[in-house]
This record gives structure tokens, C-alpha cells and sequence, in this order.
């Protein structure tokens, strides 16, 4: 039994009037963060300093006073002290090269606002300030643990939704004792070392055609006009198929292989270098390894289990898995080789036992040399920004 951040989704059905609300909220939050991120930007420029959070909160107190910003009072003040904090914090990732410089929101965008105190759930009802009548929700499932914090946001698609984020009790799923190599790839998503494959879907390609359609109507429709607007939702929908086509696939592979594995070996890719390739780069990003490494080490971590990255310059396709010898005359299109041994690889199946290999191999090092305990120690590399306290806030489905 362990203590888990553990977030739930669900829709809301706001009524007119709590529509009208929200979008105040949307509004006031957006105006918050652009406002304050442009003073901080022109208080460097034109005094080299740099403000912080609490100068700004300050601030934004007094501008809640004056009269031609005295509408900032129909937003919960939690929500907008929240935005300056979220602001603090895209500094400091910026600073600390976790990521880029913070960039203006747009209402074309997602919007969203967090309220971090005195939400409730009653039924089928989130309470919360400016909301105490409640919105009602589409609940699948029961909210279980203490809730620390709620986002409500509206999505391209003109749809609400609430993320409540929990603190839960959690019992890890059973030891298996078991290990696996995995080479992720295109043609399948994930091959795994004992020769099993999940296809690749391709969930962009799939609606590729149907979005060329309707993106091309879009072009042709005037900006602002109510046929302009009826036809980005149409698009955003079918965008919005797509992410969630996506996400469910990762979100029951992953859980697939957390219940099955103890120990997950899987090769350090350059994602961010591999887009760069033209030919490949939709292919890619269709195929999201990227948001499958995280969720999978999430939930490892929730689990006790391992995810263990691999040098990124081991030779894994190009290697024979029987005899050790290296075919550096392979090529991307060549998905079979025969091997100077006389062995027929397949090129995928052979990667991921290769990767297994030497997984093991490094673990065997690890052990002899005395370092077992120290291998999954702070990297060198400046991280994403994800740390693993976000990570945790991640759905497991």
C-alpha cells in the first residue's frame, strides 16, 4: 500500500449561464498571465531587473481595485494567483534550461484555469468558489481519495472538462519476476523480446484524408464568421479523435506491460533529432514514443517496477542476437537479414533481444562493480521539464 497523486477527467455540462461564467474565468486568467508575463519582459528590458511572484501578487491585488481592471473580481482569486505561480515556475524552467521562454496565451487555444482549494464532489456535482451551485459531470467512474486540486478547461472543440487531481491509497500490481526488451518502431509500435508485436495503428493517417477535407473548407471560410467558427470545431474534433485514439492505446499497452514485467529495457532514443528527418518526422509524431516512455515510467514507479534506458548508440538492429556479429551494411528498408552464422533475423524481434541482452549485461556490471544502488541516479543531461512529480498526476487507466 503506498500514497499515489492520481488525477481523474471527466466532462462537464455547464448551463448557459455557468458557460458564460467560465468563460470569464478563461478570459480573466489569460489576460492575468499575458499581462504579467509582458511587465516581467519590459522590466528587464528597460531596468535589467526581474520581478518575481510576489511583486506581481501584489499587483494584481491592486488591479483588482482600480476601476478599469475591477473585473478580475468575477474570477475566483485563487485561479488568478494560481496563473502568476504558473508564470514563476515557466521562468524558472526557462532559467534552468528545462525548457523554452514562456509564450503568450492565445483563446484560440486550450484554455484553462486551476482552483487549488475548497473543491468538493457531491454526487454527480464539483463545488467549488464561484461555482458553489456545482457543474454537473459525466462520471464513469467514482471519485476515491483526498482532493488537493481541480482544472477545468475548454478544449478546441468547444467541450468542458474538469482534470481533479486526488491523493489516494494504491496497491502496486504483483511481482511477475520477469524482464523484456523492447524496440520501438513504426511498422509495429513495440516489439517485445519473446516475439510478441502491437500494431501501429496509425491514427493520423487514418483520418488524414478526412482532415484534408475539412481543414481545406476551413481555408475557404472567413475569419470570425459563424461559419468560420462551425467548421474549426469540425476540425478540432477530428484532432481531438485522434489524441484520444492515440492515448487509449498507450495508456492499455503500457498497463499490459506493467502487469507482465518487472523490468522494462528500452533503448534511449533522440526523438527530438529523429523528427528531423523528413521522410519520417509524421510518421514519428503519429506514433508518440515520447508520451509512451513517460506514462510507461509513471506507472512503473507507481508499481515499483524499472524502466531502464539503453546507450542510444548500441548497434541493436545491427547486431546478430545468436553470434555477436555486426551487419554494419544494413539498411532502414531492410525489415529480414541473414546473418554470416546462416541465422535469418527479423530486424525488430532481433532489436528488442538485443536490448534485453544488454540490459542484463549492464545490470551484471552494475552488481560487480558495486554500483546496482547508484544507476538510476540524477542525470547529467538538463531534464524536460517533466518531472516526476508532474508525472505522477498523469491518469492510469
Amino acid at each position: 500500500m503506498k500514497i499515489i497523486k492520481y488525477t481523474y477527467k471527466f466532462r462537464l455540462k455547464p448551463t448557459k449561464e455557468q458557460e458564460i461564467l467560465l468563460n470569464k474565468h478563461f478570459g480573466s486568467i489569460r489576460w492575468s498571465y499575458n499581462y504579467f508575463l509582458n511587465q516581467r519582459k519590459q522590466e528587464y528590458l528597460d531596468h535589467k531587473k526581474s520581478l518575481n511572484y510576489y511583486d506581481q501578487s501584489k499587483e494584481l491585488t491592486q488591479l483588482k481595485q482600480n476601476e478599469e481592471t475591477e473585473w478580475l473580481k468575477e474570477a475566483n482569486s485563487q485561479a488568478l494567483q494560481y496563473s502568476l505561480k504558473c508564470l514563476d515556475q515557466a521562468y524558472q524552467n526557462f532559467f534552468k534550461k528545462r525548457s523554452g521562454f514562456p509564450k503568450f496565451k492565445s483563446r484560440r487555444s486550450r484554455n484553462s484555469f486551476t482552483v487549488n482549494q475548497h473543491v468538493k464532489n457531491q454526487g454527480k456535482m464539483i463545488h467549488f468558489p464561484k461555482f458553489n451551485e456545482g457543474i454537473k459531470m459525466i462520471m464513469e467512474r467514482e471519485i476515491k481519495g483526498k482532493i488537493k486540486k481541480a482544472t477545468i478547461s475548454k478544449e478546441p472543440s468547444g467541450k468542458y472538462f474538469v482534470t481533479i487531481l486526488t491523493e489516494k491509497k494504491y496497491i502496486p500490481v504483483p511481482k511477475s519476476g520477469k524482464k523484456v526488451g523492447i524496440d520501438l518502431g513504426l511498422k509495429d509500435f513495440i516489439v517485445l523480446s519473446n516475439g510478441s508485436k502491437t500494431k501501429n495503428h496509425r491514427f493520423l493517417k487514418h483520418y488524414l484524408k478526412q482532415l484534408k477535407v475539412h481543414q481545406k473548407h476551413l481555408a475557404r471560410k472567413q475569419k470570425g464568421s459563424n461559419r468560420y467558427e462551425k467548421q474549426r470545431i469540425k476540425v478540432a474534433k477530428i484532432h481531438e479523435k485522434i489524441t484520444n485514439s492515440r492515448m487509449d492505446m498507450i495508456h492499455k499497452t503500457t498497463k499490459d506491460l506493467i502487469e507482465k514485467f518487472d523490468v522494462i529495457y528500452l533503448e534511449d532514443l533522440n526523438i527530438k533529432g529523429m523528427i528531423k528527418n523528413p521522410k519520417l518526422s509524421i510518421s514519428i509524431q503519429d506514433v508518440s514514443w515520447g508520451k509512451f516512455i513517460e506514462t510507461l515510467t509513471y506507472k512503473a514507479q507507481w508499481n515499483d517496477k524499472e524502466v531502464i534506458h539503453i546507450d542510444r548508440f548500441f548497434p541493436s538492429s545491427k547486431t546478430c542476437n545468436k553470434c555477436g556479429w555486426i551487419n554494419n551494411s544494413l539498411e532502414l528498408k531492410e525489415r529480414s537479414w541473414t546473418c554470416k552464422c546462416g541465422e535469418v533475423l527479423d530486424r525488430d524481434v532481433n532489436a528488442s533481444i538485443n536490448i534485453l541482452k544488454e540490459g542484463l549485461r549492464m545490470d551484471i556490471k552494475d552488481i560487480s562493480a558495486g554500483t546496482a544502488d547508484h544507476k538510476h541516479g540524477a542525470k547529467i543531461r538538463p531534464s524536460d521539464g517533466k518531472s516526476y512529480e508532474v508525472l505522477k498526476e498523469k491518469t492510469l487507466i
